[in-house]
């Protein structure tokens, strides 16, 4: 396994809805099943997605999409979602300010890609988006990254860490484990951290921001606090 050099701070970062407005590219995604093939095609998928985003605990686009094809064995348009997907251009969800949080991060400490997913679609998303670059591809892609700590460790040693991550089911997990050798950001977009039934399961972050870019506009001094 590769090592990396110590830093004094590691800034972890989240993908979906914390870099990425993935509601956005559901819906865009959710218009085109509708478009291509009718409002119950368009059901029945995402129906498939969370009864496989249940049985693996992640999302799984292209997944769905060949549990979506066992049903639909002669359909070639099928073929084109598959395009739509793998030729998406992420870049363009980008949320405003997102590459400028983690150039700013990036001047305080080193910057860390952590992320869930399978091992195509999830990817794809991270380098088309430019995310992958902006980080000089220190990407870390898990199925359950709350459980792969030991091993966010041992490729990227350091004094702190900093998780940012819209949902807080992860970072109670993670701070469970790295307790106070981790500090917790709340970004507080996209659906998991906007429902209140989330916000009241479990306990808040240490911080929280409205938007990533104000990991760009904010004191140097809190900032540096962190590291």
């Amino acid at each position: 396994m590769k090592q990396v050099a110590d830093s004094r701070t590691v800034f972890l970062f989240d993908v979906d809805n914390t870099l990425l407005d993935n509601d956005a590219v559901q819906a865009d995604l959710s218009a085109h099943l509708e478009r291509e093939f009718g409002r119950a095609s368009r059901d029945r998928y995402w129906a498939l997605f969370e009864e496989l985003r249940v049985e693996l605990g992640y999302a799984d686009y292209l997944g769905a999409l060949q549990r979506y094809r066992l049903e639909n064995l002669d359909d070639p348009q099928l073929l084109q979602v598959s395009s739509f997907l793998v030729d998406y251009p992420f870049a363009e969800r980008l949320y405003p300010g997102a590459l400028a949080a983690l150039a700013r991060c990036g001047r305080l400490g080193q910057t860390v890609i952590l992320s869930d997913g399978d091992v195509v679609f999830q990817p794809r998303k991270v380098q088309r988006s430019g995310l992958w670059a902006a980080v000089s591809g220190r990407v870390l892609i898990y199925l359950h990254k709350e459980q792969m700590l030991r091993a966010v460790a041992q490729r990227y040693r350091a004094a702190h860490y900093v998780m940012i991550d819209d949902k807080l089911r992860i970072l109670t997990a993670m701070k469970s484990v790295w307790g106070p050798e981790l500090t917790t950001i709340l970004a507080r977009q996209g659906h998991y951290a906007l429902d209140p039934r989330e916000l009241a399961a479990y306990p808040p972050a240490d911080f929280s921001v409205r938007r990533i870019g104000e990991l760009a506009e904010c004191d140097e001094a809190w900032l540096e606090g962190m590291t």
